[in-house]
């Protein structure tokens, strides 16, 4: 890819660009574990947090509660995660690692080190704070629609 390209005008295209750059990236180091980077980081979720709902996994990952949905069937299928109805609100879905889910997530884990380690030493360790940080703002914005 040409270094001379500017960066645009347009946030959100250099967002997104980025954010697929990265995600390929991420894909790649985490391609060994069969887990896509958005499979591992709600493993990890889980794992770091314990038992969560549907709309709190999907707040949490800033995303849709159906895109949610979407993206948990195959860790449901692969026996990773439990959907069960939840314990307070029958309508909600409460979302637990299995046995196996605990250890794919581990295996991820390390893939996941690997990619954060080498991406920290290319982009440097502080860029990538500052980068973080940033995009932490970005996406507690109350930006308004505007018709």
């Amino acid at each position: 890819m040409p270094k001379d390209l500017s960066p645009g005008i347009c946030n959100s295209t250099a967002i997104r660009k980025a954010a697929r750059h990265l995600g390929r990236f991420y894909d790649g180091c985490m391609a060994p574990t069969d887990l896509r980077i958005t499979q591992y980081a709600i493993l990890n979720l889980i794992a770091t947090r314990g038992m969560l709902s549907i709309a709190e996994l999907a707040e949490a990952l800033v995303t849709d509660r159906a895109t949610m949905g979407h993206n948990l069937r195959p860790l449901e299928r692969d026996g990773l995660i439990t959907i069960a109805v939840g314990a307070s609100d029958r309508r909600e879905r409460e979302i637990t690692l299995t046995d196996a889910g605990k250890a794919k997530e581990a295996q991820g884990r390390v893939a996941w080190e690997r990619a954060q380690q080498q991406f920290e030493t290319i982009f440097g360790k502080e860029d990538a704070l500052a980068m973080r940080r940033i995009m932490y703002r970005v996406t507690t914005l109350d930006l308004e629609i505007s018709p």
